[in-house]
């Protein structure tokens, strides 16, 4: 078995057949954890801060001396814009050329 098997099913892929903005998401994690960096990024250009933002959230928890709130939220902004960004670059721009 791979892992492979074990991914999620985009819903809005699936049912509408349109990607959504997190496409790519797991596939991509799973390219970080293999060492894959470069395929990780063009597979979905957000997944370090996805990861980062992941770890902010986590630190959240753990440490509660800490606010961690504007972080978090600037993170969230970021990664955001750049789903957006990559999500239009790709179904726009390259689908043009």
């Amino acid at each position: 078995m791979k892992i492979e098997d074990f991914m999620l099913p985009c819903p809005s892929k699936k049912f509408l057949g349109i990607e959504c903005f997190g496409c790519g998401t797991q596939r991509a994690i799973v390219l970080v954890f293999e060492g894959r960096f470069a395929e990780a990024f063009h597979m979905f250009p957000a997944v370090y801060t996805l990861l980062l933002f992941f770890c902010m959230v986590a630190l959240n928890f753990i440490d509660k001396k800490r606010n961690y709130g504007n972080a978090l939220v600037f993170l969230a902004i970021i990664n955001s814009v750049i789903m957006v960004i990559a999500y239009f670059y790709k179904h726009l721009y390259l689908n043009l050329h």
